[in-house]
């Protein structure tokens, strides 16, 4: 079992910036991924980034050039740098790790933007 703590959400001006953390109370090993996805309300669950084990990124098309996915190793913990944030940005952000066999997701942190 793997326990996924997000943090760093919270009400942000459109244009700002906001970093979220996800630490992950073991990694699962070999190949696998951690990443973020969101939902916002009245809509489906959507990826925003992930980064595989080997450190491949992978970005959502309407986060490109904005969010940077990044991670450290020795705490297991990966982070979302979001920049530029839009209010269509605001949603509910899940973390999420996995690899051929199993899945876990973290409790969701909410990031609003708005003035």
């Amino acid at each position: 079992q793997v326990q996924l703590v997000e943090s760093g959400g919270g009400l942000v001006q459109p244009g700002g910036s906001v970093r979220l953390s996800c630490a992950a109370s073991k990694s699962l090993g070999g190949i696998y991924v951690m990443g973020w996805y969101r939902q916002a309300p009245g809509k489906q669950r959507e990826l925003v980034a992930v980064i595989t084990s080997d450190g491949t990124t992978n970005y959502a098309d309407s986060v490109k050039g904005r969010f940077t996915i990044s991670r450290e190793n020795a705490k297991n913990t990966v982070y979302l740098q979001m920049n530029s944030l839009k209010p269509e940005d605001t949603a509910v952000y899940y973390c999420k790790t996995a690899n051929a066999r199993v899945e876990y997701w973290g409790q969701g942190t909410q990031v609003t933007v708005s003035s």
